[in-house]
């Protein structure tokens, strides 16, 4: 046994073309497997068929088509010839043998027209009721003597007491309109008493004086519905100006869930239209409402569509800033569906492997449209009745790009758009 003296960097390219050799015979193998019925016809189908190759390629480079047979100029080895069917069909497509395809687990389903909800699932949060805000203002200028222990976010029932408010300008028109009406004139009784309901004392205030004969210039500011306190601008010792505001009131009969919805699929949404929601404060428990409003501004950051739902709030259980799922309901309508999991996504377009007949396949290109469980709205793309692979058909795709076969455009195939009737 000899000693090998020969220097590195021979030995190392002896290496490298070895890997090539290998590589190449693998790549012209997988060739071989997907092509067989059209690539390398048997003699008989030649001799049948009497038909010329439709071009040369090399196995490791497929997309790239030669006229005439010879040596690749990429790899050390030879062009392998391409063939159309036998009998002159020349439809594209790659054959795979149905043993093989069984073994592969290939699953067809065909394209299928029906119906697709358009229900949608969105998030949002409980806010006041904007609508349901009571406003409390000084009826006339004075000074504030009490205040209630009142303060923002107490929430109060209809009638709870603000503050106590002197007004000294009520003390002597009260005191005229005592001194008229003892007079008896009826004219000037109701003209004094017109007097004090224009300076802003409320007409219970004017019986009590009526019945007890005696000016009373302080009144008890209340509030006129029940809720929370939002704002409050009052306290003890203040000095008020007439129709200044001492509190705001938010009511708590209803609120407001607003929802944020993709602005992708808002198209279908309208006021009106029923609602379920369910609280994380609430498992298990599901709220009824209807759409009020959608508002007309887009998030810019988040690119939704708030919609604005209003909700019962029985017992005040709902309080703002609570989080909300939101199931929109909406009506089914006709399409054209596929299973989700035929769908070859790859991010400049969606695909799907057609399944033809004598074994063939072929990618075709499709428009997508909304998805619900695991069916997709095909718009464009596929008619129905056709058939699509489901199962193992990444591996078919690969193998249609090693061929380097075009997908079939969605333009060949306009009469699936009737898939949109109803949209």
């Amino acid at each position: 046994m000899t000693k090998d003296t020969s220097p590195p960097r021979p030995r190392l390219v002896y290496a490298g073309l070895a890997i090539t050799v290998i590589a190449g015979s693998g790549g012209y193998g997988l060739a071989r497997w997907t092509n067989h019925d059209a690539a390398m016809p048997t003699p008989a189908q030649a001799s049948a068929s009497d038909h010329k190759p439709l071009y040369w390629y090399d196995p490791m480079k497929p997309d790239q088509h030669f006229d005439k047979p010879g040596k690749s100029p990429f790899m050390d080895m030879q062009l392998v010839p391409k063939y159309g069917e036998a009998g002159g069909d020349d439809a594209p497509g790659i054959r795979i043998d149905p043993a093989a395809s069984q073994r592969l687990g290939l699953r067809t389903v065909a394209v299928r027209r029906g119906e697709m909800a358009s229900d949608l699932t969105a998030t949002g949060t409980i806010d006041f009721n904007q609508r349901d805000v009571a406003v409390v203002q000084t009826r006339a200028a004075g000074f504030v003597q009490r205040v209630y222990a009142r303060a923002p976010g107490d929430v109060i029932g209809a009638g709870a007491p603000m503050a106590d408010l002197l007004v000294p300008e009520w003390g002597g028109a009260q005191a005229e309109f005592l001194a008229v009406r003892r007079t008896g004139n009826k004219a000037l009784i109701d003209a004094a008493r017109q007097r004090l309901m224009l300076l802003g004392m409320p007409s219970g205030m004017i019986a009590g004086v009526e019945r007890s004969g005696r000016p009373h210039n302080t009144i008890t500011i209340s509030t006129s519905t029940s809720g929370v306190i939002k704002t409050l601008n009052v306290r003890a010792g203040m000095t008020m100006a007439t129709g200044q505001t001492l509190a705001e009131i938010n009511g708590l009969g209803t609120v407001w869930l607003n929802a944020a919805v993709p602005e992708a699929i808002a198209a279908p949404l309208k006021p009106g239209q029923p609602v379920q929601a369910t609280l994380a404060a609430f498992p298990g428990e599901t709220l009824s409402g209807r759409i009020t409003a959608i508002l007309p501004e887009t998030q810019a950051d988040s690119r939704t569509l708030t919609v604005r739902i209003e909700l019962p709030n029985r017992g005040g259980r709902l309080r703002p800033g609570m989080f909300a799922t939101v199931s929109l309901q909406g009506n089914r309508q006709p399409a054209l569906l596929v299973p989700t999991e035929a769908l070859i996504r790859t991010g400049k377009r969606t695909l799907v492997m057609l399944a033809l007949d004598q074994g063939r396949y072929r990618p075709a290109e499709v428009q997508t449209g909304r998805e619900a469980g695991d069916e997709t709205q095909i718009l464009a793309g596929l008619s129905e009745g056709e058939k699509v692979v489901a199962s193992g058909q990444f591996l078919l795709d690969s193998e249609a790009s090693l061929s380097g076969m075009q997908a079939r455009p969605i333009t060949s195939t306009l009469p699936a758009m009737s898939g949109m009737t109803g949209q």
